[in-house]
């Protein structure tokens, strides 16, 4: 007779099962498509912005200008920090890592505000603009005091990327460096339920708060394998030194059986769709930087595993956090930030989908498949 343990059936990270609907975004990984909310990605790239696409995400429709305007204001407004944050920042160890660092700010900002528990949707959608826009506030902060520099407040008059730019590096950003940041913004906004978004809903299934669902998502995303990928990519290519490097490194990283960074992808079969729109703007920014050499690397390397068999076979092309570290470094954010430049965006989507949980909501409890040993007899302690 075959038994409910011999029936069972274990898929392993869950690969190709779905546990919810979502109306926030699409991936369609053959065709190597990307939808928020039914815009593709490239549309809303090109012509829009990171306010219009946040408020896309958490509203469920574009913007009119009115709206936009309106939004465009309250999300700066959120943007300043109670004074006693400031000094959680300046006591936090200088060894922390900036992502474990902000992983401790989002809980202390919940300390601060005001009705943080609250799970209403007039509330959340307070909570999810105060979030956002306070963490680019503390990660510029942090960056700044450790490097012995006093954090810039924020301004009013700038957009949300342009003046993340600002505050990180303490000079207003150049128009294409701006333009660089809102598009990278929009790009890593959501991309379905990968690792850090699922932590986000789980949490909020529980109909815990939006500061612990995106606390949650930090602690997911810290993980080399899922937050990482865009600061590992651009180590390779610090490691790889020059153009002329690339084909000894490209045979040897073979030989020795090293993952190639950023190519690549657990659903794209294809190019991933916003590789290419941040291959473009790291063109731009290459042509205006003393330091072309590494774009023109990046795309040496990419046309070496898009010409061997290995990678044509299994379908492996350039993914977002390939093209993702050069345009970060180009914009002058160090490598140990990138996992939190990801989360400056994601927070966005994180949010979203805790709204969207807690709309219809079920608690997200899975099963597991028990696989230790049966009915053992119990040995008293004088005996063992």
């Amino acid at each position: 007779m075959t038994t409910k343990v011999e029936q069972a059936q274990v898929i392993r990270g869950l690969e190709g099962v779905y546990v919810s609907t979502t109306e926030l975004s699409r991936v369609d990984g053959e065709r190597g498509r990307l939808f928020y909310r039914g815009y593709a990605i490239e549309d809303l790239a090109e012509q829009g912005s990171f306010e219009e696409t946040a408020y896309l995400l958490w509203h469920g429709h574009l913007p009119t200008a009115t709206e936009l305007e309106r939004f465009s204001q309250q999300l700066a407004q959120s943007r300043r920090l109670p004074a006693r944050l400031y000094c959680v920042l300046y006591d936090l160890p200088r060894e922390t890592t900036p992502v474990t660092a902000m992983r401790t700010m989002v809980s202390a900002l919940a300390a601060w505000e005001p009705n943080a528990d609250a799970t209403t949707p007039e509330a959340e959608l307070y909570h999810a603009r105060r979030l956002t826009a306070t963490f680019t506030t503390m990660t510029a902060a942090l960056h700044r005091i450790r490097q012995g520099e006093e954090p810039v407040l924020p301004r009013d008059d700038l957009s949300h990327a342009a003046n993340f730019l600002y505050m990180f590096h303490g000079r207003e950003p150049s128009a294409a460096a701006a333009r660089a940041m809102d598009t990278f913004l929009v790009l890593y906004a959501d991309h379905g339920f990968n690792a850090s978004t699922f932590t986000a809903r789980v949490t909020a299934s529980t109909m815990s708060d939006m500061y612990s669902s995106v606390t949650a998502a930090l602690g997911a995303l810290k993980g080399p394998l899922h937050g990482g990928a865009m600061e590992a990519a651009m180590r390779q290519f610090l490691e790889i030194g020059a153009p002329d490097n690339v084909d000894a490194w490209f045979e040897r990283a073979l030989k020795e059986k090293r993952r190639i960074m950023g190519i690549g992808h657990r659903v794209y079969k294809t190019w991933d769709p916003r590789a290419r729109i941040l291959r473009e703007q790291a063109r731009i920014l290459a042509s205006e930087s003393d330091e072309p050499q590494w774009f023109e690397l990046a795309e040496r390397l990419a046309e070496r595993t898009l010409q061997h068999p290995y990678f044509q076979e299994r379908r492996l092309y350039p993914n977002v956090d390939y093209y993702g570290g050069l345009v970060a470094y180009y914009l002058g954010f160090p490598p140990e930030y990138y996992t939190l430049l990801f989360a400056v965006s994601r927070i966005v989507g994180w949010t979203a989908h805790v709204m969207e949980q807690h709309a219809d909501n079920r608690l997200i409890r899975p099963r597991a498949l028990y696989t230790g040993a049966e009915e053992l007899a119990y040995t008293p302690l004088q005996a063992r």
